[in-house]
């Protein structure tokens, strides 16, 4: 039985750095979502963030908490851990991992930590979202004008 005593219920792990919530992220969650019962979302941290973007994130782990937290497919988000990713799939104790189609993970990455912390985990990697949308390009696109970035 897992952190959330869901005895049963299949939980599932997505992740990631939630800066801009855009339709490619809708649409991801909801197909990590359909995965199982319960969507665990590990957002991370900061410093994870900078490393992962190659730039300040434009809002907090805090906020950027806030704002997963209150999708409606969102069963609970939590923040990552700073240093091993493995802390966070120990205490979620998922059945399915969902990566985004433009993850940088490798899924044999991803199963070998859950191998060493003995959990026997799905690795699911989603399909590309039907409007190719990131961040980044958001930011390049409406940046400017919206919020002056």
């Amino acid at each position: 039985m897992g952190l959330f005593g869901n005895k049963g219920k299949k939980i599932v792990l997505a992740g990631g750095v939630f800066d801009i919530i855009h339709p490619g992220h809708i649409h991801t969650l909801n197909a990590a979502k359909a995965l199982g019962d319960v969507l665990v979302v590990a957002i991370a941290t900061d410093k994870t963030a900078k490393k992962m973007k190659k730039r300040q994130p434009l809002h907090s782990q805090e906020l950027r908490h806030e704002l997963v937290s209150s999708l409606s497919m969102v069963d609970v988000a939590v923040i990552g851990n700073e240093d091993d990713i493995f802390e966070t799939v120990k205490l979620v104790k998922p059945d399915v991992i969902a990566l985004g189609y433009d993850q940088v993970h490798q899924e044999k990455f991803i199963s070998d930590g859950c191998k060493r912390i003995n959990l026997d985990v799905k690795i699911v990697r989603l399909q590309s979202p039907a409007p190719k949308l990131s961040s980044s390009d958001i930011q390049k696109e409406y940046g400017k004008d919206i919020h002056d970035l």
